[in-house]
């Protein structure tokens, strides 16, 4: 009968005028997804007169940094903000999942188990419009437009949006309604479509390079795309908007991400030396043309506005722009570092009708956007949606009385397989995200940006969830014993269920798969502290921060247990000395100035010639070069004074084998 009843209170809460204090006195709301664009940018742009829109919705409206949450991965977060629930309630885990024939496929509307945003409004009444959205295909039926993120694939296909074999045959509707692909098809554009002269204020690259075929590999060709995206999203968002009138209008733009990806290490970088100087004379302004080709974008939206209309303007997280990576030696090009760089904040502008002139928005995070639209658009927020409405921005905004919830009972259980679409278009989705280094290469490990479940476990275990997590740990394991990732992360379960038998078990394990397993050591060594074993702690630390120096939980406690920050840290005043041209050779390194490197290098070993450092420094900066015999002999040296060091060993695996390929 509880359940009836239930039932009943949220088949009345769906009706347009029946869902309690202020229904129908919402505004409309836009939303301007900006995928990746970063606030400390933003600002610095801002002060220096580049961003005029951005600088009006600052005075005009009320702004603040909007706080995500990890993993820092879009499909993740830009559901999070669409629903209003945390991943383990809305479903999607990664950019990828496994269908049922066990083939991986980008993320699907079908995996999400919750109602978006627009899937509430539409059943309110609310007329609503979704452009670009990640996770949108195959479109869901709505009171409105969908424009699902297939639909930026259309170049794949000679034939057109609509024509015989071309993008409406591929695997289902790219849009809701179908018909809607053949009015909007003027307004989409090709990589091809770029001229020469337009790409000349983002770009400076030969008419040779800017004719090349179109390939996800090459910075320049993925760049057009993101930029024919950007450009096409933006000028179906804004016709949809004028024509269709929508109480809610989403519109979603990826390039200030994969721009940020391709080419954001040059940002203002100096010194650059050899190959990254030559990418900086082609690209090294493309990050800020696409900052100032954003505030253009909003600024054809803000003309569009009308008096009863809230903009919102947000990113899913920030970007650290002109980092170079720490260690050389680990991708060829500086470039392809997944989420590395992601920042913990985005953006959020507020602008328009109610909203407090010059307004500050204090801690808001993406779980707070939901429930702020729905009252914007006068409808009630759900008692399950974790996050509150942000009524300090706004002169009168009421928290209205919230509803239990607006899922119907028997809802999809979590990680429901993606459907299959065009083999092309998924094909093309992948190499797009392992070019920017989201995803592994086709048959490599995909572990340093884990997939869906092993992103929902961390975050049941971060909840405190443990049982969840430790389930699901479990099963990953049983898929695939040897991971030695999962077996760590799973005794970090074990750990906080005061298991500690079994979650030695497992790290040993763990350890044994995968000798440079800095989660598996740092584990282990929290485990002996609980179990009262300081010294066998240090041990473990040390060797965790030995493999990754950056570790920052075993650099607290080592430096908790030790009164020692830096495991490295020279024994002698000739070390000292050395470490000092080692650090300065790592950052000429990292310009991509080798000669100068080899030769701080050269005077490090003269000084200090049992400093391992130096010689783990010169094979990074040999295999750069593409020298392998000096890389070879370089790690020969720091395995003579470190003979168990297994990050050595494999390198020097690594290019004894290059060495003998013909």
């Amino acid at each position: 009968m509880k359940k009836l009843s239930l039932l009943l209170v949220l088949t009345l809460c769906l009706q347009p005028l029946a869902c309690g204090p202020g229904a129908g006195d919402g505004r409309r709301v836009l939303i301007l997804g900006l995928d990746g664009m970063d606030p400390q940018t933003v600002d610095l742009m801002m002060s220096e007169g580049q961003l005029p829109n951005f600088a009006r919705l600052r005075q005009e409206g009320a702004y603040g940094r909007l706080e995500s949450q990890k993993p820092l991965l879009s499909p993740i977060i830009w559901t999070t903000i669409a629903t209003g629930k945390t991943a383990d309630q809305h479903g999607i885990g990664h950019f990828v999942a496994q269908s049922s024939t066990g083939e991986q496929l980008p993320v699907t509307s079908q995996m999400r188990n919750v109602k978006a945003m627009w899937n509430i409004a539409s059943d309110a009444g609310r007329a609503v419009t979704t452009v670009g959205w990640w996770a949108t295909w195959p479109p869901e039926t709505v009171n409105g437009a969908v424009v699902s993120d297939h639909t930026a694939y259309h170049f794949l296909f000679e034939e057109g949006l609509t024509g015989e074999g071309g993008l409406a045959d591929q695997g289902g509707e790219k849009t809701y309604p179908p018909e809607l692909l053949e009015d909007i098809e003027p307004l989409l554009r090709r990589p091809a479509d770029l001229s020469f002269e337009e790409l000349e204020a983002f770009v400076e690259v030969s008419p040779e390079e800017f004719d090349k075929p179109f390939d996800f590999q090459d910075d320049l060709a993925h760049f057009k795309w993101a930029l024919a995206t950007a450009q096409s999203y933006r000028d179906i968002g804004l016709e949809l908007w004028r024509k269709k009138k929508p109480d809610l209008g989403l519109v979603y733009i990826e390039g200030t991400d994969s721009t940020s990806h391709l080419f954001g290490h040059l940002f203002r970088a100096e010194g650059l030396g050899g190959e990254l100087a030559e990418q900086q004379k082609k690209f090294g302004g493309t990050v800020e043309q696409i900052y100032r080709f954003a505030d253009e974008l909003l600024g054809t939206y803000l003309d569009a506005l009308d008096g009863n209309t809230v903009l919102m303007v947000i990113s899913d997280h920030g970007f650290e722009l002109g980092a170079l990576h720490d260690d050389p030696s680990r991708t060829r090009d500086l470039r392809r570092v997944s989420e590395k760089f992601h920042r913990l904040h985005g953006i959020m502008y507020l602008y328009g009708a109610g909203v407090k002139a010059g307004g500050r928005i204090q801690d808001a995070e993406i779980l707070d956007v939901a429930p702020t639209v729905l009252s914007l658009l006068g409808l009630p927020p759900a008692a399950d949606m974790p996050g509150r409405v942000l009524s300090e921005a706004f002169i009168d905004l009421p928290d209205r009385q919230r509803i239990s919830s607006y899922e119907p009972a028997g809802s999809p259980s979590p990680g429901a397989n993606p459907q299959a679409g065009s083999s092309e278009i998924s094909q093309a989705q992948l190499e797009h995200l392992r070019s920017l280094g989201y995803i592994g290469s086709e048959g490599e490990s995909t572990t340093v940006s884990p997939q869906g479940d092993r992103n929902l476990a961390a975050i049941h275990f971060q909840q405190g969830k443990y049982r969840e997590a430790a389930k699901l740990y479990k099963q990953l394991i049983d898929a695939d014993p040897e991971d030695a990732s999962l077996r760590a992360s799973l005794a970090g379960v074990l750990g906080m269920m005061e298991r500690y038998d079994l979650a030695l078990e497992e790290l040993n394990r763990a350890i044994d798969l995968e000798p440079l397993n800095v989660e598996a050591f740092h584990n282990r060594a929290v485990i002996q502290e609980r179990l009262g074993k300081p010294d066998q702690a240090v041990l473990d630390y040390e060797r965790a921060l030995r493999y990754n120096p950056q570790y920052e939980p075993s650099r607290t406690a080592y430096q908790r247990l030790t009164g020692r920050v830096d495991v490295r840290a020279p024994r002698s005043q000739e070390e000292a000395q050395a470490s000092q041209l080692v650090q300065k050779a790592s950052m000429e390194a990292r310009r991509a100035n080798y000669e100068a490197a080899l030769e701080l290098l050269e005077q490090a070993e003269a000084i200090a010639p049992s400093y391992v450092l130096t010689y783990q420094y010169r094979s990074n900066v040999a295999y750069l070069m593409g020298d392998t015999a000096l890389g070879i002999a370089a790690l020969e040296k720091a395995l003579d004074i470190e003979p168990d060091n297994a990050l050595f060993q494999r390198n020097l695996r690594q290019l004894q084998a290059s060495a003998n390929q013909p």
